[in-house]
Protein backbone atom coordinates (compact mmCIF):
# COMPACT_ATOMS: atom_id res chain seq x y z
CA UNK A 1 0.00 0.00 0.00
CA UNK A 2 2.91 2.34 0.56
CA UNK A 3 4.06 4.79 -2.04
CA UNK A 4 7.39 6.62 -1.99
CA UNK A 5 7.44 10.40 -2.04
CA UNK A 6 9.46 10.61 -5.22
CA UNK A 7 6.93 8.48 -7.13
CA UNK A 8 4.13 11.05 -6.83
CA UNK A 9 3.49 12.52 -10.28
CA UNK A 10 3.14 16.28 -9.93
CA UNK A 11 1.06 18.78 -11.86
CA UNK A 12 2.82 21.65 -13.63
CA UNK A 13 2.85 24.68 -11.35
CA UNK A 14 0.89 26.72 -13.91
CA UNK A 15 -1.94 24.14 -13.90
CA UNK A 16 -2.70 24.73 -10.21
CA UNK A 17 -5.09 27.68 -9.60
CA UNK A 18 -3.49 30.54 -7.73
CA UNK A 19 -3.83 30.19 -3.97
CA UNK A 20 -5.33 26.68 -4.21
CA UNK A 21 -4.85 25.19 -0.71
CA UNK A 22 -3.85 21.56 -0.09
CA UNK A 23 -6.46 19.35 1.51
CA UNK A 24 -4.24 18.38 4.41
CA UNK A 25 -4.73 15.46 6.74
CA UNK A 26 -6.13 17.57 9.59
CA UNK A 27 -8.82 19.19 7.47
CA UNK A 28 -9.53 15.92 5.68
CA UNK A 29 -10.05 14.25 9.05
CA UNK A 30 -12.58 16.95 9.89
CA UNK A 31 -14.44 16.02 6.69
CA UNK A 32 -14.40 12.29 7.49
CA UNK A 33 -15.67 12.92 11.03
CA UNK A 34 -18.82 14.34 9.44
CA UNK A 35 -19.75 10.90 8.10
CA UNK A 36 -22.95 9.29 9.45
CA UNK A 37 -22.85 6.33 11.88
CA UNK A 38 -21.53 3.01 10.62
CA UNK A 39 -25.02 1.49 10.34
CA UNK A 40 -26.03 4.03 7.66
CA UNK A 41 -25.51 2.50 4.18
CA UNK A 42 -23.17 5.21 2.90
CA UNK A 43 -20.86 2.80 1.12
CA UNK A 44 -22.45 -0.39 -0.16
CA UNK A 45 -20.79 -3.18 -2.16
CA UNK A 46 -21.21 -3.18 -5.91
CA UNK A 47 -23.34 -6.33 -5.66
CA UNK A 48 -26.09 -4.23 -4.03
CA UNK A 49 -26.63 -2.36 -7.29
CA UNK A 50 -27.41 -5.68 -8.96
CA UNK A 51 -29.24 -7.50 -6.16
CA UNK A 52 -31.51 -4.83 -4.67
CA UNK A 53 -33.71 -3.98 -7.71
CA UNK A 54 -34.72 -7.64 -8.39
CA UNK A 55 -35.27 -8.12 -4.65
CA UNK A 56 -37.59 -5.10 -4.59
CA UNK A 57 -39.62 -6.38 -7.56
CA UNK A 58 -39.91 -9.83 -5.97
CA UNK A 59 -40.88 -8.32 -2.61
CA UNK A 60 -43.61 -6.20 -4.19
CA UNK A 61 -44.99 -9.22 -6.03
CA UNK A 62 -45.06 -11.31 -2.84
CA UNK A 63 -46.74 -8.60 -0.75
CA UNK A 64 -49.46 -8.25 -3.34
CA UNK A 65 -49.82 -12.00 -4.01
CA UNK A 66 -50.42 -12.65 -0.31
CA UNK A 67 -53.19 -10.07 -0.36
CA UNK A 68 -51.40 -7.93 2.22
CA UNK A 69 -51.32 -4.71 0.19
CA UNK A 70 -52.71 -3.41 -3.12
CA UNK A 71 -50.34 -3.53 -6.05
CA UNK A 72 -49.34 0.15 -5.98
CA UNK A 73 -48.89 0.13 -2.19
CA UNK A 74 -46.79 -3.05 -2.27
CA UNK A 75 -44.53 -1.44 -4.88
CA UNK A 76 -44.16 1.73 -2.81
CA UNK A 77 -43.16 -0.23 0.28
CA UNK A 78 -40.73 -2.51 -1.59
CA UNK A 79 -39.02 0.38 -3.37
CA UNK A 80 -37.79 1.69 -0.03
CA UNK A 81 -35.36 -1.24 0.02
CA UNK A 82 -33.63 0.36 -2.98
CA UNK A 83 -34.02 3.96 -1.85
CA UNK A 84 -32.61 3.22 1.61
CA UNK A 85 -29.25 2.27 0.06
CA UNK A 86 -29.06 3.92 -3.35
CA UNK A 87 -31.38 6.93 -3.47
CA UNK A 88 -32.02 8.52 -0.04
CA UNK A 89 -33.51 11.63 -1.70
CA UNK A 90 -36.56 9.60 -2.76
CA UNK A 91 -36.90 7.94 0.66
CA UNK A 92 -36.75 11.33 2.40
CA UNK A 93 -39.70 12.60 0.34
CA UNK A 94 -41.88 9.47 0.10
CA UNK A 95 -41.05 7.88 3.46
CA UNK A 96 -43.92 9.56 5.38
CA UNK A 97 -46.31 8.61 2.57
CA UNK A 98 -45.23 4.97 2.79
CA UNK A 99 -45.68 5.00 6.59
CA UNK A 100 -49.21 6.30 6.16
CA UNK A 101 -49.96 3.67 3.53
CA UNK A 102 -48.67 0.88 5.76
CA UNK A 103 -50.85 2.08 8.67
CA UNK A 104 -54.08 2.53 6.71
CA UNK A 105 -54.05 0.23 3.68
CA UNK A 106 -54.36 -3.49 3.06
CA UNK A 107 -55.11 -6.56 5.15
CA UNK A 108 -52.02 -6.55 7.37
CA UNK A 109 -52.26 -7.94 10.88
CA UNK A 110 -51.89 -5.25 13.58
CA UNK A 111 -48.43 -6.42 14.64
CA UNK A 112 -47.19 -6.66 11.05
CA UNK A 113 -48.72 -3.27 10.24
CA UNK A 114 -46.89 -1.56 13.11
CA UNK A 115 -43.63 -3.36 12.33
CA UNK A 116 -43.78 -2.36 8.67
CA UNK A 117 -44.50 1.24 9.59
CA UNK A 118 -41.61 1.23 12.07
CA UNK A 119 -39.18 -0.13 9.46
CA UNK A 120 -40.31 2.48 6.92
CA UNK A 121 -39.93 5.21 9.54
CA UNK A 122 -36.39 3.98 10.20
CA UNK A 123 -35.60 4.13 6.49
CA UNK A 124 -36.98 7.68 6.35
CA UNK A 125 -34.91 8.71 9.38
CA UNK A 126 -31.73 7.21 7.86
CA UNK A 127 -32.34 9.05 4.59
CA UNK A 128 -32.86 12.35 6.40
CA UNK A 129 -29.66 11.74 8.40
CA UNK A 130 -27.63 11.13 5.25
CA UNK A 131 -28.92 14.35 3.68
CA UNK A 132 -28.07 16.29 6.84
CA UNK A 133 -24.57 14.78 6.83
CA UNK A 134 -24.09 15.96 3.27
CA UNK A 135 -24.62 19.52 4.44
CA UNK A 136 -21.93 19.06 7.10
CA UNK A 137 -19.54 17.59 4.54
CA UNK A 138 -20.10 20.48 2.15
CA UNK A 139 -19.45 22.94 4.96
CA UNK A 140 -16.21 21.12 5.89
CA UNK A 141 -15.08 21.15 2.26
CA UNK A 142 -15.76 24.86 1.82
CA UNK A 143 -13.85 25.56 5.01
CA UNK A 144 -10.86 23.58 3.70
CA UNK A 145 -10.95 25.49 0.39
CA UNK A 146 -10.64 28.78 2.31
CA UNK A 147 -12.70 30.68 -0.25
CA UNK A 148 -10.45 29.89 -3.25
CA UNK A 149 -12.48 29.16 -6.39
CA UNK A 150 -11.72 28.38 -10.03
CA UNK A 151 -13.58 27.36 -13.17
CA UNK A 152 -13.70 23.61 -13.70
CA UNK A 153 -11.91 22.38 -16.85
CA UNK A 154 -14.07 21.15 -19.70
CA UNK A 155 -13.47 17.50 -20.67
CA UNK A 156 -12.73 16.75 -24.30
CA UNK A 157 -13.50 13.81 -26.51
CA UNK A 158 -17.20 14.55 -27.03
CA UNK A 159 -18.12 13.04 -23.68
CA UNK A 160 -21.84 12.44 -23.19
CA UNK A 161 -23.59 14.54 -20.58
CA UNK A 162 -23.70 13.05 -17.11
CA UNK A 163 -26.94 11.15 -16.50
CA UNK A 164 -27.73 10.39 -20.15
CA UNK A 165 -27.28 6.63 -19.78
CA UNK A 166 -29.31 6.48 -16.56
CA UNK A 167 -32.11 8.50 -18.14
CA UNK A 168 -32.43 6.18 -21.11
CA UNK A 169 -32.31 3.12 -18.85
CA UNK A 170 -35.00 4.70 -16.67
CA UNK A 171 -37.28 5.32 -19.65
CA UNK A 172 -36.82 1.70 -20.73
CA UNK A 173 -37.67 0.42 -17.24
CA UNK A 174 -40.80 2.62 -17.07
CA UNK A 175 -41.99 1.27 -20.42
CA UNK A 176 -41.24 -2.32 -19.35
CA UNK A 177 -43.11 -1.80 -16.09
CA UNK A 178 -46.11 -0.43 -17.93
CA UNK A 179 -46.10 -3.37 -20.31
CA UNK A 180 -45.90 -5.79 -17.40
CA UNK A 181 -48.82 -4.08 -15.70
CA UNK A 182 -50.84 -4.23 -18.93
CA UNK A 183 -50.16 -7.98 -19.14
CA UNK A 184 -51.55 -8.57 -15.65
CA UNK A 185 -54.57 -10.47 -16.96
CA UNK A 186 -52.56 -13.02 -18.95
CA UNK A 187 -51.45 -15.44 -16.16
CA UNK A 188 -53.98 -18.01 -14.99
CA UNK A 189 -53.67 -18.10 -11.19
CA UNK A 190 -55.35 -15.50 -8.99
CA UNK A 191 -52.15 -15.00 -7.02
CA UNK A 192 -50.31 -14.25 -10.22
CA UNK A 193 -53.00 -11.79 -11.26
CA UNK A 194 -52.25 -9.88 -8.06
CA UNK A 195 -48.46 -10.26 -8.20
CA UNK A 196 -47.88 -9.16 -11.79
CA UNK A 197 -49.38 -5.65 -11.42
CA UNK A 198 -47.30 -5.08 -8.29
CA UNK A 199 -44.15 -6.16 -10.15
CA UNK A 200 -45.11 -3.80 -12.97
CA UNK A 201 -45.61 -0.91 -10.53
CA UNK A 202 -42.26 -1.65 -8.88
CA UNK A 203 -40.41 -1.91 -12.18
CA UNK A 204 -41.87 1.42 -13.27
CA UNK A 205 -40.84 2.87 -9.89
CA UNK A 206 -37.30 1.64 -10.46
CA UNK A 207 -37.38 3.35 -13.84
CA UNK A 208 -38.45 6.62 -12.24
CA UNK A 209 -35.66 6.16 -9.69
CA UNK A 210 -33.15 5.84 -12.53
CA UNK A 211 -34.60 8.96 -14.15
CA UNK A 212 -34.23 10.80 -10.84
CA UNK A 213 -30.63 9.63 -10.55
CA UNK A 214 -29.90 10.82 -14.07
CA UNK A 215 -31.50 14.23 -13.46
CA UNK A 216 -29.69 14.73 -10.15
CA UNK A 217 -26.37 13.64 -11.61
CA UNK A 218 -26.68 15.99 -14.59
CA UNK A 219 -27.84 18.87 -12.44
CA UNK A 220 -24.94 18.49 -10.01
CA UNK A 221 -22.42 18.04 -12.83
CA UNK A 222 -23.66 21.16 -14.64
CA UNK A 223 -23.46 23.13 -11.40
CA UNK A 224 -19.69 22.49 -11.36
CA UNK A 225 -19.30 24.18 -14.76
CA UNK A 226 -21.84 26.95 -14.31
CA UNK A 227 -19.64 29.16 -12.12
CA UNK A 228 -16.27 29.01 -10.35
CA UNK A 229 -16.29 26.38 -7.61
CA UNK A 230 -14.08 25.71 -4.54
CA UNK A 231 -10.81 23.94 -5.37
CA UNK A 232 -8.47 21.77 -3.30
CA UNK A 233 -5.14 20.11 -4.01
CA UNK A 234 -5.34 16.36 -3.43
CA UNK A 235 -3.64 13.12 -4.44
CA UNK A 236 -5.44 10.58 -6.62
CA UNK A 237 -4.73 7.17 -8.04
CA UNK A 238 -6.56 4.52 -10.05
CA UNK A 239 -7.71 1.69 -7.79
CA UNK A 240 -7.70 -1.98 -8.67
CA UNK A 241 -11.46 -1.75 -9.35
CA UNK A 242 -10.95 1.14 -11.84
CA UNK A 243 -12.42 3.75 -9.48
CA UNK A 244 -10.46 6.89 -8.68
CA UNK A 245 -9.23 6.95 -5.09
CA UNK A 246 -8.76 10.38 -3.49
CA UNK A 247 -6.25 11.01 -0.68
CA UNK A 248 -5.22 14.01 1.39
CA UNK A 249 -2.45 16.09 -0.14
CA UNK A 250 0.02 15.01 2.56
CA UNK A 251 -0.91 11.30 2.56
CA UNK A 252 2.11 10.35 0.45
CA UNK A 253 1.92 6.71 1.58
CA UNK A 254 -1.70 6.35 0.38
CA UNK A 255 -2.82 4.99 3.74
CA UNK A 256 -6.28 6.54 4.09
CA UNK A 257 -8.48 7.14 1.02
CA UNK A 258 -11.07 9.83 1.69
CA UNK A 259 -13.53 8.74 -0.97
CA UNK A 260 -13.74 6.95 -4.30
CA UNK A 261 -15.58 7.94 -7.45
CA UNK A 262 -15.94 6.40 -10.87
CA UNK A 263 -14.55 8.77 -13.49
CA UNK A 264 -13.99 9.10 -17.22
CA UNK A 265 -10.59 10.28 -18.38
CA UNK A 266 -10.01 12.75 -21.23
CA UNK A 267 -7.44 15.28 -22.33
CA UNK A 268 -8.64 18.88 -21.80
CA UNK A 269 -10.14 20.58 -24.84
CA UNK A 270 -8.13 23.28 -26.54
CA UNK A 271 -10.74 25.85 -25.55
CA UNK A 272 -10.59 24.97 -21.87
CA UNK A 273 -9.76 27.70 -19.41
CA UNK A 274 -7.36 25.38 -17.57
CA UNK A 275 -4.08 27.23 -16.82
CA UNK A 276 -1.19 25.82 -18.80
CA UNK A 277 2.52 26.53 -18.62
CA UNK A 278 4.29 28.27 -21.45
CA UNK A 279 6.54 25.25 -21.86
CA UNK A 280 3.69 22.75 -21.77
CA UNK A 281 3.89 20.78 -24.97
CA UNK A 282 0.26 19.73 -24.56
CA UNK A 283 -0.87 23.25 -25.42
CA UNK A 284 0.26 22.80 -29.01
CA UNK A 285 -0.75 19.19 -29.56
CA UNK A 286 -3.04 18.36 -32.41
CA UNK A 287 -6.06 16.11 -32.09
CA UNK A 288 -4.09 13.03 -33.11
CA UNK A 289 -1.59 13.52 -30.28
CA UNK A 290 -4.40 13.96 -27.77
CA UNK A 291 -5.97 10.74 -28.98
CA UNK A 292 -2.63 8.97 -28.57
CA UNK A 293 -2.28 10.24 -24.99
CA UNK A 294 -5.82 9.24 -24.13
CA UNK A 295 -5.41 5.80 -25.69
CA UNK A 296 -2.17 5.34 -23.79
CA UNK A 297 -3.87 6.22 -20.50
CA UNK A 298 -6.71 3.81 -21.19
CA UNK A 299 -4.35 0.98 -22.17
CA UNK A 300 -2.33 1.49 -19.01
CA UNK A 301 -5.52 1.46 -16.96
CA UNK A 302 -6.70 -1.79 -18.56
CA UNK A 303 -3.32 -3.41 -17.95
CA UNK A 304 -3.33 -2.39 -14.28
CA UNK A 305 -6.84 -3.73 -13.75
CA UNK A 306 -5.89 -7.02 -15.40
CA UNK A 307 -2.82 -7.32 -13.18
CA UNK A 308 -4.69 -6.29 -10.01
CA UNK A 309 -2.44 -3.27 -9.40
CA UNK A 310 -3.22 0.27 -8.33
CA UNK A 311 -1.95 3.18 -10.38
CA UNK A 312 0.69 5.66 -9.25
CA UNK A 313 -0.16 8.52 -6.93
CA UNK A 314 -0.80 11.69 -8.90
CA UNK A 315 -1.27 15.27 -7.82
CA UNK A 316 -4.65 16.70 -8.78
CA UNK A 317 -6.86 19.72 -8.30
CA UNK A 318 -10.32 18.79 -7.07
CA UNK A 319 -13.01 21.11 -8.43
CA UNK A 320 -16.17 21.17 -6.35
CA UNK A 321 -16.90 20.32 -2.73
CA UNK A 322 -17.05 16.54 -2.24
CA UNK A 323 -19.90 14.90 -0.31
CA UNK A 324 -21.79 11.62 -0.22
CA UNK A 325 -23.58 11.31 -3.56
CA UNK A 326 -22.01 14.43 -5.09
CA UNK A 327 -20.10 15.02 -8.31
CA UNK A 328 -16.44 15.93 -8.84
CA UNK A 329 -14.05 17.04 -11.56
CA UNK A 330 -10.26 16.60 -11.33
CA UNK A 331 -7.43 18.18 -13.25
CA UNK A 332 -4.79 15.52 -12.59
CA UNK A 333 -1.29 14.66 -13.64
CA UNK A 334 -1.15 11.92 -16.26
CA UNK A 335 -0.15 8.39 -15.27
CA UNK A 336 3.12 8.74 -17.16
CA UNK A 337 5.68 11.48 -16.76
CA UNK A 338 5.98 14.05 -19.55
CA UNK A 339 2.34 13.91 -20.64
CA UNK A 340 -0.19 16.70 -20.46
CA UNK A 341 -2.57 16.83 -17.48
CA UNK A 342 -5.86 14.99 -17.88
CA UNK A 343 -9.42 15.79 -16.85
CA UNK A 344 -11.33 13.16 -14.88
CA UNK A 345 -15.05 13.85 -14.58
CA UNK A 346 -17.29 11.73 -12.38
CA UNK A 347 -19.42 9.04 -13.96
CA UNK A 348 -21.04 8.09 -10.66
CA UNK A 349 -21.58 9.59 -7.22
CA UNK A 350 -18.87 10.28 -4.67
CA UNK A 351 -18.65 7.39 -2.20
CA UNK A 352 -16.93 8.26 1.10
CA UNK A 353 -14.58 5.67 2.56
CA UNK A 354 -16.07 4.84 5.95
CA UNK A 355 -13.94 3.39 8.78
CA UNK A 356 -15.67 0.03 8.44
CA UNK A 357 -15.06 -0.07 4.69
CA UNK A 358 -11.43 0.88 5.26
CA UNK A 359 -10.93 -1.97 7.74
CA UNK A 360 -12.52 -4.44 5.34
CA UNK A 361 -10.34 -3.14 2.53
CA UNK A 362 -7.16 -3.48 4.60
CA UNK A 363 -8.06 -7.04 5.62
CA UNK A 364 -8.73 -7.97 1.99
CA UNK A 365 -5.43 -6.44 0.86
CA UNK A 366 -3.58 -8.32 3.57
CA UNK A 367 -5.17 -11.62 2.54
CA UNK A 368 -4.35 -10.88 -1.09
CA UNK A 369 -0.74 -10.08 -0.26
CA UNK A 370 -0.32 -13.28 1.76
CA UNK A 371 -1.92 -15.36 -0.98
CA UNK A 372 0.18 -13.66 -3.68
CA UNK A 373 3.40 -14.33 -1.74
CA UNK A 374 2.43 -17.96 -1.22
CA UNK A 375 1.54 -18.46 -4.88
CA UNK A 376 4.76 -16.73 -5.96
CA UNK A 377 6.79 -19.19 -3.87
CA UNK A 378 4.94 -22.11 -5.41
CA UNK A 379 5.36 -20.74 -8.94
CA UNK A 380 9.09 -20.26 -8.32
CA UNK A 381 9.36 -23.85 -7.15
CA UNK A 382 7.50 -25.06 -10.24
CA UNK A 383 9.68 -22.96 -12.55
CA UNK A 384 12.85 -24.30 -10.93
CA UNK A 385 11.55 -27.83 -11.40
CA UNK A 386 10.94 -27.12 -15.08
CA UNK A 387 14.45 -25.73 -15.51
CA UNK A 388 16.04 -28.68 -13.69
CA UNK A 389 14.05 -31.23 -15.70
CA UNK A 390 14.82 -29.60 -19.03
CA UNK A 391 18.53 -29.30 -18.26
CA UNK A 392 18.68 -32.99 -17.36
CA UNK A 393 16.42 -34.13 -20.18
CA UNK A 394 18.07 -34.69 -23.52
CA UNK A 395 14.64 -34.79 -25.12
CA UNK A 396 14.36 -31.01 -25.00
CA UNK A 397 13.88 -31.07 -28.76
CA UNK A 398 10.29 -32.23 -28.34
CA UNK A 399 7.38 -29.86 -27.74
CA UNK A 400 5.67 -29.28 -24.42
CA UNK A 401 1.93 -29.61 -23.77
CA UNK A 402 -0.54 -28.49 -21.13
CA UNK A 403 -4.12 -29.67 -21.26
CA UNK A 404 -7.39 -29.83 -19.34
CA UNK A 405 -7.32 -31.97 -16.21
CA UNK A 406 -9.24 -32.81 -13.09
CA UNK A 407 -9.95 -29.19 -12.20
CA UNK A 408 -11.65 -28.53 -15.54
CA UNK A 409 -13.56 -31.79 -15.52
CA UNK A 410 -14.79 -31.12 -11.97
CA UNK A 411 -16.06 -27.69 -13.03
CA UNK A 412 -17.96 -29.17 -15.98
CA UNK A 413 -19.45 -31.93 -13.80
CA UNK A 414 -20.69 -29.45 -11.17
CA UNK A 415 -22.26 -27.16 -13.77
CA UNK A 416 -23.87 -30.11 -15.59
CA UNK A 417 -25.33 -31.41 -12.33
CA UNK A 418 -26.73 -27.99 -11.49
CA UNK A 419 -28.30 -27.50 -14.94
CA UNK A 420 -29.74 -31.03 -14.99
CA UNK A 421 -31.75 -30.26 -11.86
CA UNK A 422 -33.77 -27.68 -13.81
CA UNK A 423 -34.57 -29.84 -16.83
CA UNK A 424 -38.33 -30.09 -17.35
CA UNK A 425 -40.92 -30.69 -20.04
CA UNK A 426 -43.29 -28.29 -21.75
CA UNK A 427 -42.69 -25.20 -23.87
CA UNK A 428 -40.19 -23.68 -21.47
CA UNK A 429 -38.49 -27.04 -21.13
CA UNK A 430 -37.97 -27.20 -24.90
CA UNK A 431 -36.39 -23.74 -24.92
CA UNK A 432 -34.22 -24.75 -21.97
CA UNK A 433 -33.13 -27.90 -23.79
CA UNK A 434 -32.20 -25.93 -26.90
CA UNK A 435 -30.12 -23.58 -24.77
CA UNK A 436 -28.32 -26.50 -23.10
CA UNK A 437 -27.61 -28.10 -26.48
CA UNK A 438 -26.08 -24.89 -27.84
CA UNK A 439 -24.07 -24.47 -24.63
CA UNK A 440 -22.76 -28.02 -24.91
CA UNK A 441 -21.70 -27.48 -28.52
CA UNK A 442 -19.96 -24.14 -28.04
CA UNK A 443 -18.58 -24.16 -24.49
CA UNK A 444 -17.96 -27.71 -23.29
CA UNK A 445 -15.33 -28.77 -25.86
CA UNK A 446 -12.92 -26.05 -24.79
CA UNK A 447 -13.60 -26.74 -21.12
CA UNK A 448 -12.98 -30.46 -21.46
CA UNK A 449 -10.19 -30.58 -24.03
CA UNK A 450 -8.28 -27.31 -24.09
CA UNK A 451 -4.65 -27.70 -24.97
CA UNK A 452 -1.65 -25.37 -25.09
CA UNK A 453 1.46 -26.46 -26.99
CA UNK A 454 4.87 -24.78 -26.74
CA UNK A 455 7.59 -25.05 -29.36
CA UNK A 456 10.54 -22.90 -30.31
CA UNK A 457 8.29 -20.47 -32.22
CA UNK A 458 5.72 -19.80 -29.52
CA UNK A 459 2.45 -21.12 -28.12
CA UNK A 460 -0.34 -22.92 -29.96
CA UNK A 461 -3.95 -23.00 -28.68
CA UNK A 462 -6.61 -25.36 -29.96
CA UNK A 463 -10.18 -24.18 -30.54
CA UNK A 464 -13.49 -25.05 -32.15
CA UNK A 465 -12.42 -24.15 -35.68
CA UNK A 466 -8.67 -24.68 -35.46
CA UNK A 467 -5.52 -23.52 -33.72
CA UNK A 468 -4.19 -20.07 -32.88
CA UNK A 469 -0.54 -19.13 -32.64
CA UNK A 470 1.13 -16.66 -30.27
CA UNK A 471 4.86 -16.06 -30.90
CA UNK A 472 7.09 -15.80 -27.86
CA UNK A 473 7.98 -12.16 -28.56
CA UNK A 474 4.27 -11.24 -28.65
CA UNK A 475 3.41 -12.74 -25.26
CA UNK A 476 2.27 -10.00 -22.87
CA UNK A 477 0.63 -11.76 -19.91
CA UNK A 478 0.78 -15.29 -18.53
CA UNK A 479 -1.02 -15.30 -15.22
CA UNK A 480 -3.14 -17.41 -12.91
CA UNK A 481 -5.68 -15.02 -11.38
CA UNK A 482 -7.45 -16.97 -8.68
CA UNK A 483 -9.57 -19.53 -10.51
CA UNK A 484 -8.67 -18.25 -13.98
CA UNK A 485 -5.68 -18.95 -16.22
CA UNK A 486 -5.11 -16.06 -18.63
CA UNK A 487 -2.69 -15.67 -21.54
CA UNK A 488 -2.71 -12.53 -23.66
CA UNK A 489 -0.59 -11.14 -26.45
CA UNK A 490 0.52 -7.71 -27.55
CA UNK A 491 -1.27 -7.98 -30.88
CA UNK A 492 -4.97 -7.17 -30.96
CA UNK A 493 -5.42 -9.86 -33.61
CA UNK A 494 -4.69 -12.64 -31.13
CA UNK A 495 -7.21 -11.65 -28.49
CA UNK A 496 -7.19 -13.17 -25.02
CA UNK A 497 -7.16 -16.85 -24.12
CA UNK A 498 -8.56 -17.90 -20.77
CA UNK A 499 -9.98 -20.89 -18.91
CA UNK A 500 -11.47 -21.10 -15.42
CA UNK A 501 -12.26 -23.77 -12.86
CA UNK A 502 -13.36 -23.89 -9.20
CA UNK A 503 -10.66 -23.34 -6.61
CA UNK A 504 -10.55 -23.68 -2.83
CA UNK A 505 -7.43 -21.88 -1.61
CA UNK A 506 -7.94 -22.93 2.02
CA UNK A 507 -7.93 -26.62 0.99
CA UNK A 508 -4.82 -26.12 -1.13
CA UNK A 509 -3.09 -24.50 1.84
CA UNK A 510 -4.08 -27.32 4.17
CA UNK A 511 -2.96 -30.07 1.80
CA UNK A 512 0.05 -28.20 0.40
CA UNK A 513 -1.22 -28.60 -3.18
CA UNK A 514 -0.47 -26.44 -6.20
CA UNK A 515 -3.42 -25.81 -8.49
CA UNK A 516 -2.81 -27.07 -12.06
CA UNK A 517 -3.33 -23.55 -13.41
CA UNK A 518 -0.58 -22.21 -11.13
CA UNK A 519 1.81 -24.89 -12.37
CA UNK A 520 0.89 -24.24 -16.01
CA UNK A 521 1.36 -20.48 -15.62
CA UNK A 522 4.71 -20.98 -13.87
CA UNK A 523 6.07 -23.33 -16.52
CA UNK A 524 4.96 -21.19 -19.47
CA UNK A 525 6.32 -18.07 -17.76
CA UNK A 526 9.68 -19.77 -17.24
CA UNK A 527 9.91 -20.53 -20.96
CA UNK A 528 8.72 -17.06 -21.90
CA UNK A 529 11.25 -15.30 -19.67
CA UNK A 530 14.15 -17.70 -20.31
CA UNK A 531 14.59 -18.62 -24.00
CA UNK A 532 17.05 -21.37 -23.07
CA UNK A 533 14.19 -23.33 -21.49
CA UNK A 534 12.00 -23.27 -24.61
CA UNK A 535 11.59 -26.47 -26.62
CA UNK A 536 13.96 -26.68 -29.57
CA UNK A 537 11.53 -28.52 -31.85
CA UNK A 538 8.72 -27.26 -34.06
CA UNK A 539 5.17 -28.46 -33.44
CA UNK A 540 3.57 -30.42 -36.25
CA UNK A 541 -0.08 -30.14 -37.17
CA UNK A 542 -0.97 -33.02 -34.86
CA UNK A 543 1.06 -31.58 -31.98
CA UNK A 544 -0.69 -28.22 -32.22
CA UNK A 545 -4.06 -29.80 -31.46
CA UNK A 546 -7.02 -30.73 -33.60
CA UNK A 547 -10.17 -28.61 -34.05
CA UNK A 548 -12.73 -29.21 -31.33
CA UNK A 549 -15.90 -28.90 -33.40
CA UNK A 550 -16.32 -32.71 -33.80
CA UNK A 551 -16.30 -33.03 -30.01
CA UNK A 552 -18.81 -30.18 -29.80
CA UNK A 553 -21.14 -31.93 -32.25
CA UNK A 554 -20.89 -35.17 -30.29
CA UNK A 555 -21.59 -33.46 -26.97
CA UNK A 556 -24.57 -31.55 -28.39
CA UNK A 557 -26.00 -34.81 -29.73
CA UNK A 558 -25.52 -36.52 -26.37
CA UNK A 559 -27.17 -33.68 -24.45
CA UNK A 560 -30.12 -33.54 -26.84
CA UNK A 561 -30.60 -37.31 -26.63
CA UNK A 562 -30.42 -37.23 -22.84
CA UNK A 563 -33.03 -34.47 -22.63
CA UNK A 564 -35.36 -36.41 -24.95
CA UNK A 565 -35.05 -39.50 -22.76
CA UNK A 566 -35.90 -37.47 -19.65
CA UNK A 567 -39.15 -36.09 -21.11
Amino acid sequence: MSTEVDTVLRLPAAAVPEGCPPWSGERAAHWTRALPPRWAPVRTPASAFVALPPAAVAGAALLSAWGALPAWAAALVALHLVWWVLRPEAAAVLGPVAVGVALTTGDLAPGVRLSTAAVLAGVWGTACLRIAVRRRQRAAGREAAAGVTAAAPAPGGGRAERGTFLSWCGLGAVVAGGALYAAAGLPDGSAQRQAVPAAGWCLAGLGLTLLLSGVLGRRRALALRRAPVPVLRVLVRDGIDADTEVYAADDLAALRPLFTVSTSLTVPTSGSETPRGADDAGADEDDGCRDDDEDGELRALVDRIGDGRSGPLREAVLHGVPYDGGEAVFLAAASAAGRAPVVEASLGPVRPMTPGALRSRNRAEKRTSVRAARDARRRTTAAEAVAARDRADEARTRTRHWRAGWADWTAVALVALFLACYAKSGRWGDAYGIGLTVLAALSLPRRLAWRVTADREGLWFNGLRGTRHLPWHDVRIVKCEGARLRIDGRSAAFGEWRVASPRWSWLEDRLGLLHPYERTAAEITAMWRTPALRPAGTATGRDRGRPLWPLGAALATAVAAGLLLLR
